[in-house]
């Protein structure tokens, strides 16, 4: 996820918060990349879905996991290792 795809993502995304689900889960297992624009939109999706009393639930590996922690955001953003503990999550909330 980059400055190229970011804008399409965000705006994906934003679409779901606002008119899908409280609770979103957000497989990015599979991603290889995230630079500065893709955490950016992250934080940015994260707080829409907080203010819209839901959670964004962010399934990682360990490449994403990395870079969120390289910019102290690990503590900010629900990352989750599997879909499995989201969807637990996403049940206790």
């Amino acid at each position: 996820m980059d400055a190229f795809s970011e804008p399409t993502f965000r705006k994906v995304l934003t679409k779901c918060i606002e008119e899908g689900p409280k609770h979103i889960i957000l497989d990015l297992s599979k991603i290889d990349f995230v630079d500065s624009s893709g955490l950016g939109a992250l934080v940015q999706l994260a707080k829409k879905a907080q203010t819209a009393e839901g959670t964004l639930q962010i399934v990682t590996n360990p490449r994403v996991t990395q870079t969120v922690k390289l910019v102290r955001l690990e503590q900010f953003l629900a990352l989750q290792t599997s879909v499995e503990v989201a969807i637990e999550n996403v049940k206790a909330a």
